[in-house]
């Protein structure tokens, strides 16, 4: 919604393969009366689009979670006209650092990698942008971190950052990660007990985020 409302001018596609993302989208656009974004459903490795058909691409979030991320960016890079960029956006979960980092916390941090790794996904792929970008065949390549850092004196980053975003994340796992023998049920549930006390009194949590610009 914020590139949306950025560029109100701006004629925008968003592809996804799950429909009911896709209807969630659609809902919460609707509700705050954003007219200028396309959905659709449709598979980043086999886009129906021409050649060159768009000015710029944006991918955040997307390539921890493919097999194969070069040939993702690579079909990315077909649609896009000559001249135009690409920006993409993705976290590293080796970048991580929170207080108090107990042994139960870091065990319960570290599942979340090995699940996602077990899944063909790559939760480190934040420091792999540059490359990987190289690879796929883009020129004049920027990489910038951007750290998001927590503490008591920034309530607003404790409450929307540690709280609603990395500890749900976490917990998404929990399954999978005992199933698979990563870790066992308690030590994970005494790790997410912990990585509460991060966004307690005496706690912090920072995170890096890795964004590459490219052209082709």
């Amino acid at each position: 919604m914020i590139l949306s409302k950025n560029s109100p001018q701006a004629q925008i596609t968003s592809i996804d393969i799950s429909e009911d993302s896709l209807n969630l989208a659609r809902d919460r656009t609707a509700g705050e009366g954003i007219t200028n974004v396309e959905f659709r459903l449709e598979n980043i490795f086999y886009l129906p689009f021409g050649n060159e058909s768009f000015d710029h691409v944006f991918v955040c979030f997307v390539l921890e979670h493919l097999m194969e991320p070069v040939k993702a960016l690579a079909s990315l890079r077909r649609v896009l006209r000559t001249g135009g960029t690409i920006t993409v956006i993705e976290g590293d979960h080796g970048s991580c650092f929170f207080h108090p980092g107990t042994e139960a916390a870091v065990k319960a941090w570290n599942s979340l990698v090995e699940v996602q790794a077990r899944l063909g996904g790559n939760s480190l792929i934040g420091r792999q942008v540059y490359p990987l970008l190289k690879r796929a065949g883009f020129s004049d390549i920027t990489v910038s971190p951007r750290m998001v850092y927590s503490d008591p004196s920034r309530l607003h980053m404790e409450e929307g950052f540690v709280r609603r975003t990395i500890i749900p994340m976490v917990e998404g796992v929990r399954e999978s990660a005992i199933g698979m023998g990563i870790i066992d049920a308690e030590t994970f549930n005494r790790g997410i007990g912990d990585l509460h006390r991060t966004a307690g009194e005496e706690g912090t949590f920072a995170y890096t985020f890795f964004k590459g610009v490219g052209r082709k």
